[in-house]
């Protein structure tokens, strides 16, 4: 289990990462709207577990993997995003997962 500092760290790193993919998929244009608000839903979720009180971060964390595999399969089902803002989506979602382990 990670020390309270290192998991905030680590929450940071990956709360940059869901800022790139939300970025990859606002810029692209073939994105579905359904993708775009899911992945914002994935951006909102991350904000709120930044500011999570300490003892309810690991809760936080799993909420946040829960947007994750939302996201992701958002992604994955939208016929019209590219390769690069999917591989975003997966990245983040990649990031918050590996996360969730050591919590």
């Amino acid at each position: 289990m990670l020390a309270t500092t290192d998991l905030r760290s680590r929450l940071d790193d990956v709360r940059g990462r869901i800022t790139t993919c939300l970025r990859a998929v606002e810029d692209d244009q073939g994105a579905s709207v359904v993708t775009l608000a899911v992945v914002r839903e994935f951006d909102a979720k991350a904000g709120k577990a930044g500011s999570t009180p300490d003892e309810g971060t690991r809760d936080a964390v799993i909420e946040l993997e829960q947007a994750a595999d939302s996201a992701k399969a958002a992604a994955g089902a939208d016929p019209g995003i590219s390769e690069a803002a999917r591989s975003s989506v997966e990245d983040a979602h990649l990031a918050i997962c590996i996360l969730k382990t050591e919590v």
